[in-house]
């Protein structure tokens, strides 16, 4: 199939099942942890059209096709603003799972997965292990067909409503760190999971503490081979960067406004400063930054083919924590006075603080500023790695504090 068939036959099929309505319902979604029914009913049209992952075969409900008609589909499905394609590159769970799944949890999961009918959540760091991945504690041991998961996880995002998470946990105490983790989906809906809401910064709770005493996680939901979950965590952490580096969360006001720059714009013409060259340069370096890392994102997600990882989405990552950070800090210095305001009576000035706190989601979610920079020195650029002294030391002898 040529570009224009393609392009013909998605025009005709958003044409015959996007309509207002559905649009309407979508949009009144107010939660980013769960899909709704309406959301859950078009994804579903489109995983058995074959949009949802095009690049992926037609076993895991694709197409086949390369990723360059893949985007042609994409681009189609956003021109109407119509959600639901582009999982193949973007559909964190389901990548990994596809990856590195055994086929049963992937028969039972991944059209779930696509179509939004299963909540997820990431069981990654922990109170002493959070730069520092490798150094987690929290404990798999094997027992018949399953195994037995004991420990605490943090920071973990949508814990309460999730299904499963994606837990990596230590199942060889006697080689080095990296060799002995393993990767799982453990189901959270059972007695020995326990989660905590972590007030935030912004007022709400978003982030949990998951407390795992006695759970059980089948064998057949291992991904990978035992210890071998450091290679699937870091095929998951190159997905989630690239979501994390192509947008971010907006205003919580309420108040529907076009993009970040033309807001800036806005609000300089507003306080009569848009001749100000100092505020031009700042909108300016705003733009550029976009700009760059738009092309940054989409020369990364090209290196990044199923079940590998690109360092290069570090780069992505942490452009938009530098991006969000940066027009937040443009906002508030236009808004003057005003940003000392908040409520829903100063949208404005509620958006800006909003802003300003919630970029530190960017700047430590998904791998801190600060070990982007690392991976970015040492696999992109190839600067020397930083001395390991345990790297060759069985975990269970590695001292702690």
């Amino acid at each position: 199939m040529n570009k224009e068939e393609l392009r013909s036959e998605v025009k005709q099929w958003l044409a015959n099942n996007w309509d207002q309505q559905t649009a309407a319902e979508l949009r009144r979604e107010q939660t980013s942890y769960t899909t709704s029914v309406p959301r859950q009913v078009w994804l579903a049209k489109v995983v058995e059209a074959g949009w949802a992952a095009p690049t992926w075969s037609q076993e895991w409900f694709g197409r086949g096709l390369s990723s360059e008609l893949g985007k042609l589909i994409e681009r189609e499905f956003s021109a109407v603003g119509a959600p639901g394609s582009g999982q193949d590159r973007t559909n964190l769970w389901a990548n990994t799972l596809l990856a590195a799944g055994q086929q049963a949890l992937k028969e039972k999961l991944i059209a779930p997965l696509l179509r939004g009918e299963v909540n997820m959540c990431l069981l990654y760091s922990e109170p002493g292990a959070g730069s520092d991945l490798a150094g987690i504690r929290t404990r798999a041991d094997k027992e018949g067909d399953h195994y037995r998961v004991n420990g605490q996880k943090v920071w973990t995002s949508g814990a309460k409503t999730a299904d499963y998470g994606m837990l990596i946990a230590r199942t060889d105490w006697d080689v080095p760190k990296h060799k002995g983790i393993s990767f799982f989906f453990l189901p959270m809906n059972q007695a020995g999971v326990e989660v905590r809401p972590l007030r935030q910064i912004t007022d709400e709770s978003h982030f949990n503490e998951v407390f795992i005493t006695d759970a059980i996680v089948p064998v057949e939901n291992l991904l990978a081979k035992p210890g071998g979950g450091w290679g699937v965590l870091n095929t998951a952490l190159a997905y989630e960067r690239s979501v994390m580096g192509e947008g971010a969360r907006g205003p919580r006001s309420g108040v529907v406004e076009a993009s970040g720059e033309e807001v800036l714009i806005a609000l300089a013409r507003e306080a009569g400063k848009l001749t100000d060259p100092h505020v031009r340069q700042d909108i300016a370096q705003v733009i550029s930054y976009k700009k760059l890392n738009a092309l940054n994102t989409a020369r990364a997600k090209a290196d990044l083919a199923q079940g590998s990882s690109s360092s290069v989405m570090s780069l992505g990552k942490l452009a938009m924590s530098r991006i969000l950070h940066e027009e937040a800090r443009v906002r508030t210095e236009l808004l003057g006075a005003e940003s000392l305001l908040e409520g829903a009576d100063y949208p404005r000035a509620e958006d800006a603080n909003f802003l300003s706190l919630n970029a530190y989601f960017t700047s430590i979610g998904g791998g801190t500023d600060q070990i982007q920079r690392n991976i970015i020195g040492e696999r992109v650029l190839g600067l020397p790695k930083e001395p390991a002294v345990d790297k060759n030391v069985a975990f269970r002898d590695v001292r702690t504090s």
